[in-house]
């Protein structure tokens, strides 16, 4: 009873085979392979995080322009209810000024063509933003496991340095740098799989977003062209609630 009392009450030995060990085993090369790896996981997580509160903002813009946008008695007064610095309200205020400038030019220019290459490049632009950070993914995702790779290297080399000095290959001479090398593999690993995901993820959401904002630009260059005479169809607003039927009297 006292034995196993004083078993239980005796600390446990540490692990001679985990992270931090590998990493002082290693050295320079390990230390160095596994901070790269780590700054890229928090750029990854950074870029996934910021890119779906930009798209989600984006999102909702494009559901405020379907609810009073086009229910505006003309395009500035519709511009003046979207959000400032919104992707639509920019989309809006190039269809606005290229109009304005068609009239402006010396060398005659079908206004639907001059029109629609105005909007195109303010759409490219809001797309090209929503992009931005997706290259870092996706090298992330490429690379990583190649730098997990490269410490997986050193660690077997390491092992071999080990095994030919002491002229056998015992488990206590390889066991610490054959664990360097399998931690370095798994590093890689779990850095490369969320980054391809969130890659993944947030392209296909940007493609979601590409296609409203081409949508809602074809709607306004037929509003541009026509001065109004062609808008999408809107559901009505909500009409107000009817009034409550008069209570029947009651029976004496």
């Amino acid at each position: 009873m006292l034995m196993s009392i004083a078993a239980a009450a005796a600390p446990k030995a540490s692990n001679p085979y985990g992270l931090m060990e590998a990493l002082e085993q290693g050295g320079v090369i390990a230390w160095t392979v596994f901070i790269i790896l780590c700054a890229m996981s928090v750029g990854t997580f950074y870029i996934l995080f910021t890119k779906l509160i930009e798209q989600q903002k984006v999102i909702n813009q494009g559901k405020k322009v379907r609810a009073a946008f086009w229910r505006a008695p003309s395009l500035k007064e519709g511009a003046a209810k979207l959000e400032k610095n919104s992707a639509y309200k920019q989309i809006v205020d190039d269809g606005i000024k290229a109009q304005e400038e068609h009239t402006k030019l010396t060398d005659p220019v079908e206004a639907h063509d001059w029109l629609h290459g105005s909007l195109a490049r303010s759409e490219a632009q809001i797309n090209s933003s929503l992009g931005g950070g997706l290259a870092f993914l996706a090298t992330v995702g490429a690379t990583s496991p190649f730098i997990g790779l490269f410490g997986t290297v050193i660690g077997i080399y390491r092992a071999l340095i080990k095994i030919g000095a002491a002229g056998q290959a015992s488990i206590d001479a390889v066991a610490g740098p054959v664990g360097e090398a399998l931690i370095m593999t798994a590093l890689g690993l779990a850095v490369a799989v969320p980054a391809v995901l969130a890659y993944n993820f947030l392209q296909r959401r940007n493609k979601s977003i590409a296609e409203q904002l081409n949508s809602f630009t074809v709607d306004l260059l037929a509003y541009l062209v026509s001065n109004g005479a062609v808008r999408p169809a809107v559901a009505a607003a909500p009409a107000a609630s009817a009034a409550k039927p008069a209570a029947a009297p009651t029976k004496a």
